[in-house]
């Protein structure tokens, strides 16, 4: 499903933030991807989405090589991605559920029908009943649990996740990857970019271990 070979990236400055790194992510895997900070975490989670290319080396999502994509037609390759950012990129002028069903509108699903999933992947996160708040008014751990819903609504076979847990309490952290867990055990691909090992062998993810831009471990 994911290929990623000799993947360097070389930003302007001299920056390498990745340097030859090579991994295969097969269909319905749970996997993290850690490291310390500055290991080059993010650059992979945004190369793996399509946010940025790669200098050298090849991303392969779904027989679809993102180097050589062209930019019209990466927001259709992104419907099959759940994509989960560290800061969230909730619209703070909508509701709960307005910001679920922007991803609906784009594609273009009926109202009565955006609205039944809308609605369906708020109850997933268990936020059914804050549907008509702003995000403003919801705790950090219902905000990415938003973020969440969000990203399922279209039901997408991968899940890319950037530090999801990072500015949560141990509690909320609990229980957003406890959701990453449910989705993956219906066979979602999940992929977390991560830098908390302590859940790691709470979820017994397959790692892949970064370091100073290089792949340097990776376990079952």
């Amino acid at each position: 499903m994911i290929s990623a070979s000799a993947v360097t990236k070389r930003y302007p400055e001299g920056l390498e933030a990745l340097k030859g790194v090579s991994f295969e992510i097969t269909a319905g895997e749970m996997v993290f991807i850690t490291g310390r900070s500055g290991a080059g975490k993010s650059t992979l989670f945004r190369l793996l989405a399509a946010i940025e290319r790669p200098t050298a080396g090849s991303i392969v999502v779904n027989g679809q090589n993102l180097a050589a994509l062209r930019n019209r037609a990466i927001p259709y390759l992104r419907r099959h991605f759940g994509l989960i950012f560290q800061d969230q990129k909730l619209l703070f002028d909508r509701s709960v559920l307005d910001n679920v069903l922007l991803p609906l509108a784009i594609v273009g699903l009926p109202p009565k029908e955006a609205a039944r999933r809308a609605r369906a992947a708020l109850d997933k996160v268990g936020l059914l009943d804050r549907e008509k708040a702003h995000p403003i008014a919801l705790s950090g751990g219902e905000q990415q649990r938003l973020a969440i819903a969000r990203a399922v609504v279209n039901r997408p076979a991968i899940l890319l996740a950037d530090e999801p847990t990072a500015n949560l309490d141990a509690d909320s952290a609990a229980v957003i990857l406890e959701i990453f867990r449910a989705f993956h055990q219906v066979g979602v691909t999940v992929v977390i970019s991560t830098h908390d090992a302590q859940w790691m062998a709470h979820l017994s993810p397959r790692i892949l271990r970064l370091e100073q831009g290089r792949l340097v471990g990776e376990s079952a």
